[in-house]
């Protein structure tokens, strides 16, 4: 019984090392994840400042933050089980796909974000070039103005 805390860290270990080819997927969309929860944290207080209402921290929102990041890390693993062990022989990269769509999505938060907080003009170029281009993609095509 005294060796069970050496058993249980070595089991966790090798369950770690088993998904040490995905880590830098993984700390990307941790990454992104962060960074917008912190900007969109910004940008709700920024919001209340300007409408003259309170603010306050919510931690449904935070809550739905770690749901969210636990759901992408879910994502990763899933579809980098897919392309290590059943779909081996095809090289589709699917984690790589799947951590790249998460973290654009992400980006797209922080851009609105950084639009709100800062009001600077270049964020807010890009968020209405960026709508521009993600609306001709689906065939919601709008003239895209500087």
């Amino acid at each position: 019984m005294e060796n069970l805390p050496k058993y249980l860290l070595g089991l966790l270990a090798s369950l770690l090392s088993f998904f040490a080819p995905i880590r830098e997927l993984i700390l990307c969309a941790v990454i992104f994840i962060a960074l917008d929860f912190i900007t969109g944290v910004a940008a709700s207080y920024k919001r209340a400042h300007r409408s003259g209402e309170p603010w306050g921290f919510e931690s449904q929102k935070a809550r739905a933050t770690v749901v969210k990041l636990l759901c992408v890390m879910a994502g990763i693993v899933l579809a980098w089980l897919i392309d290590a062990y059943i779909l081996s022989y095809m090289n589709l990269r699917l984690a790589n796909l799947f951590t790249g769509f998460a973290c654009g999505v992400e980006f797209w938060s922080y851009l609105e974000n950084a639009a709100e907080i800062s009001d600077h003009p270049v964020f807010r170029w890009l968020k209405k070039y960026m709508k521009s281009k993600f609306d001709k993609a689906i065939g919601n095509e709008q003239r895209f103005e500087e």
